[in-house]
């Protein structure tokens, strides 16, 4: 990428995408480090989903969070590659997702109002790799 065709814009989005998944990647950590006291403090049903969780869909997590960290770099440093990392994060988030819902009490425990933050977690998710796809073909 020419080092001149990045804007205030890009810095902007870049920050802003940086900082929303270090916020995933805390939680990601604490998700990954939940002490039994913690665990047991948790509501019943957000247990069991916990329980349930294999570890692909904990792995998935990763993959989203560090290809959005990637992706947020790329932007950043005016990388083409920004565009793999925002894909591959969208294409873990799904997997993350779908796996919650299919392979845990996921759906019981939280019901239809538990889709709210996956729905915004999708659509932030899209809205980066449209926004690195722009960029990248204006870059070239």
């Amino acid at each position: 990428m020419q080092a001149d065709a990045g804007s205030g814009g890009m810095v902007a989005v870049g920050v802003l995408a940086l900082l929303w998944n270090l916020l995933g990647l805390v939680m990601l950590a604490l998700q990954l480090s939940m002490s039994p006291a913690a665990l047991a403090a948790l509501p019943p049903e957000q247990r069991e989903v916990y329980a349930a969780t294999p570890g692909w869909v904990e792995l998935a997590f990763a993959v989203a969070v560090l290809g959005g960290l990637a992706g947020s770099l790329g932007l950043l440093l005016r990388r083409r590659w920004a565009l793999a990392g925002f894909a591959v994060s969208l294409a873990g988030l799904v997997v993350q997702i779908g796996g919650a819902y299919a392979m845990t009490p996921a759906w019981t425990a939280y019901g239809p109002a538990g889709l709210i933050m996956p729905a915004v977690l999708l659509v932030v998710a899209a809205l980066l790799l449209g926004y690195a796809r722009r960029v990248r073909a204006r870059l070239r």
